[in-house]
């Protein structure tokens, strides 16, 4: 959505300069602290920041002080737990005598077709090998 030229005061920060207006003017410094002739933003409680502090902010100037200080929660204290989840259930017991004979018969399958696919490889290197030979 555009605002209209009109505008409310605090859209100015998001405003392009006008080709007439100063280099840094309008949003060259945090909003609520006004910006100098030359565009520089004032240099007021503890300054801007790479000159110290942003103002008010209690910060050294030399960088960054830290985390804030945080209160740890009382002793005891757990998240609320809504809802409780149930107790697994108990797996059905396997047959092992029956997996045992699915195996042997899919390892023996297996072999069947291996071999199978094995006799008809070797015909057809017997067919190539006799076509070039003769």
């Amino acid at each position: 959505m555009t605002t209209p030229s009109g505008g409310t005061p605090d859209d100015e920060f998001w405003r392009r300069p006008t080709p007439d207006q100063p280099k840094g003017g309008v949003g060259s410094g945090p909003p609520g602290l006004p910006a100098t002739a030359g565009g520089q933003p004032r240099q007021a409680g503890g300054g801007w920041p790479g000159g110290g502090g942003w103002p008010g902010s209690g910060a050294p100037a030399g960088g960054y002080a830290g985390p804030p200080p945080t209160t740890p929660p009382p002793p005891g204290w757990r998240p609320p737990v809504h809802v409780q989840a149930a107790p697994p259930r108990q797996l059905p017991p396997q047959d092992m005598d029956a997996m045992d004979r699915a195996e042997q018969h899919a390892r023996r399958l297996t072999y069947g077709i291996g071999a199978a696919a094995g006799v008809v490889l070797v015909i057809l290197m017997c067919l190539l090998c006799s076509r070039v030979i003769f």
